[in-house]
C-alpha cells in the first residue's frame, strides 16, 4: 500500500509540474489574448507606431519591431523573459522602471544597423508568481509608446513564396511576411529551468517582400563553436551579421544570438540562410 501511495504522489507531482498556466488571468492583465503552448504563455506587442527604415527599405513591424513577453509555469513558480523594442530615448526610463519592478536586465543591444530612427532592444527576466510578473512588465510597457491595444489584422497578400519554401520548408505567412522558427536539438536551461523553443530559444527568420526583392532579418541561436562558421556562411552569401551577443545570464549551455540583414532575391537569400542553418545543431 505504501508503494502505491508513493507512486500516486509521484504521479501527481509530475502532472502538477506541467500544469497549464492561467492564461485568462494573464489576458486580463495584458488587455488582450496571448497564446499558450504547453506551459508557456506568450504575448506580443508590435511597435506599429514607429516608421523605421534600413537605408531605403521600410521595415514592417512584424519583420523586426516586435516586443514580446514569455511566461513559463512550473509547479507554483513562473519565469518570465522577453524583449522590448525601444527608441533610444525610451531606454533610460525603461531601465529605471525594470529596476523599480524588481526585474532583471539581461541585455541591451541593437539588432539592426543603419536603421532610422535608431532602435534598441532590452532583454529582461523575472521569477515568481505569473500574474505578478505580468503586472510588473505591463507597468514597464506603460512607460513606453508601445501600442497596447490589439493591432488591426493584416490582410493576407498573395505572395509566391514557393522558391523559398522549397529550400527552408513551410513557414508562417503573415501579410507580406514569411516567418520561420527552427528549434535547437539540445536541452536548453536558464537558471535551472528547462526552456522550450517558444521562450526565445529557437532560431527565427523573417522575410518581408517588397516588389521582386525581400528583406531578411532574425536571430540565430548558437553555441560558441557555431558562431564562426555561421558568420562565414552568411557573409559568403551576401548576408550581413549585424549583432552577436547573449540574451541571458545563467544559460546552460552558453548561447549566443546572431542577428542579420540583407535585401536581395528571396530564393538567393533562402539558400544563404540554409547554408548557415546547416552549420548549427538545429531542427530544419
Amino acid at each position: 500500500m505504501k508503494k502505491i501511495i508513493l507512486s500516486f504522489l509521484s504521479l501527481l507531482l509530475f502532472i502538477c509540474s506541467f500544469a497549464q498556466i492561467d492564461s485568462t488571468a494573464l489576458n486580463n492583465v495584458f488587455g488582450k489574448k496571448g497564446t499558450v503552448t504547453g506551459n508557456v504563455y506568450k504575448i506580443s506587442y508590435s511597435r506599429s507606431d514607429l516608421k523605421v527604415k534600413v537605408n531605403d527599405f521600410a521595415v514592417a513591424p512584424g519583420l523586426a519591431l516586435g516586443t514580446w513577453v514569455g511566461i513559463i509555469q512550473m509547479d507554483n513558480h513562473a519565469m518570465m523573459m522577453g524583449d522590448l523594442v525601444l527608441l533610444d530615448t525610451e531606454v533610460p526610463k525603461v531601465i529605471k522602471k525594470l529596476v523599480e519592478e524588481n526585474l532583471e536586465v539581461t541585455a541591451i543591444h541593437n539588432h539592426l544597423i543603419n536603421e532610422k530612427p535608431a532602435i534598441k532592444y532590452i532583454h529582461y527576466q523575472g521569477e515568481g508568481n505569473a500574474v505578478t510578473l505580468a503586472k510588473e512588465i505591463k507597468a514597464v510597457l506603460e512607460v513606453t509608446a508601445t501600442p497596447l491595444t490589439p493591432p488591426a489584422k493584416m490582410q493576407t497578400q498573395k505572395i509566391d513564396w514557393s522558391k523559398v519554401t522549397v529550400i527552408l520548408g513551410t513557414g508562417k505567412q503573415n501579410g507580406k511576411l514569411l516567418q520561420y522558427s527552427f528549434p535547437r536539438n539540445e536541452k536548453l536551461i536558464e537558471s535551472g529551468m528547462e526552456m522550450p523553443p517558444s521562450m526565445g530559444m529557437a532560431t527565427s527568420i523573417n522575410f518581408q517582400m517588397d516588389g521582386s526583392k525581400a528583406a531578411i532579418t532574425g536571430d540565430f541561436v548558437l553555441l560558441a563553436d557555431e558562431v564562426k562558421p555561421v558568420v562565414k556562411a552568411l557573409t559568403e552569401n551576401g548576408i550581413t551579421p549585424t549583432a552577436i551577443h547573449s540574451h541571458m545570464l545563467h544559460d546552460e549551455p552558453r548561447l549566443f544570438m546572431m542577428h542579420f540583414w540583407a535585401v536581395d532575391n528571396p530564393e538567393k537569400l533562402a539558400r544563404g540562410l540554409k547554408a548557415a542553418l546547416d552549420k548549427t545543431n538545429s531542427k530544419h
